[in-house]
C-alpha cells in the first residue's frame, strides 16, 4: 500500500510540474493576435530588375516594377513578391492602369505576356503596346494607378513615374517637323 501511495504521489507531482511548465511556456509565448515583425520596409532596392520603377503593392505584401520604353511606346508590369526576389504568376489575362487625361479618367488594359518561367495558364508580366498612352503618362495630373488581383485580393497602388531617370530630347526626332 505505500509503494501504491507513493507511485499516486509521483504521478500527482509529474502533472503538477507538467501543469506549471506549460503555464510558463504560455505565459512567455507571444499573443497570437500580435501581427508578425516584417522586414524594414525598404531592405529592397529602389529600381527593379529591369531597371523600372518599384510599386508597392499592400504593405510590402507584394510589388511592381513599371517599365516605360518611349521608343517602342509600350509599358510593362512585372510582379514580384515584397522581396523583389521572385516572380508572382497570377491567372489573370489583363490588369488595368487608369490615368487622368482631359480632366477624365481613363482605362487601359496590359495583356498577360508570360515568362518563359510561368505556369502555364499564369503570367507574372503584363504589357501594352499604346503611343497615345505612353504620351498620356507624362501629362501633368495624369495620377496613373495600377488595378489587379493577386490571390483573390484586390490591389490599387499609384504609379510614381520619374522623369528624372529619362529626358525627351528624343521626342523631338519622332514628331513630324512644322
Amino acid at each position: 500500500m505505500f509503494i501504491q501511495s507513493v507511485q499516486k504521489l509521483d504521478a500527482l507531482l509529474f502533472a503538477a510540474i507538467c501543469a506549471v511548465s506549460m503555464a510558463v511556456q504560455a505565459f512567455d509565448a507571444p499573443p497570437a493576435t500580435k501581427p508578425a515583425v516584417k522586414a524594414d520596409a525598404h531592405d529592397h532596392a529602389e529600381v527593379g530588375p529591369h531597371k523600372g520603377a518599384l510599386i508597392e503593392l499592400g504593405e510590402e505584401e507584394y510589388h511592381a516594377e513599371f517599365v516605360l520604353d518611349e521608343k517602342k511606346h509600350t509599358v510593362s508590369i512585372y510582379l514580384m513578391d515584397g522581396a523583389i526576389k521572385n516572380y508572382v504568376s497570377i491567372p489573370a489575362k489583363e490588369i488595368t492602369v487608369t490615368l487622368k487625361h482631359d480632366g477624365k479618367l481613363e482605362s487601359s488594359k496590359l495583356k498577360a505576356t508570360p515568362q518563359k518561367t510561368d505556369p502555364a495558364g499564369l503570367s507574372s508580366m503584363f504589357t501594352l503596346k499604346d503611343e497615345e498612352f505612353v504620351e498620356d503618362l507624362h501629362h501633368k495630373g495624369s495620377d496613373p494607378r495600377l488595378m489587379l488581383k493577386i490571390d483573390g485580393k484586390p490591389f490599387s497602388a499609384k504609379i510614381d513615374h520619374d522623369h528624372k531617370d529619362h529626358d525627351h530630347k528624343d521626342e523631338a526626332k519622332l514628331k513630324p517637323k512644322k
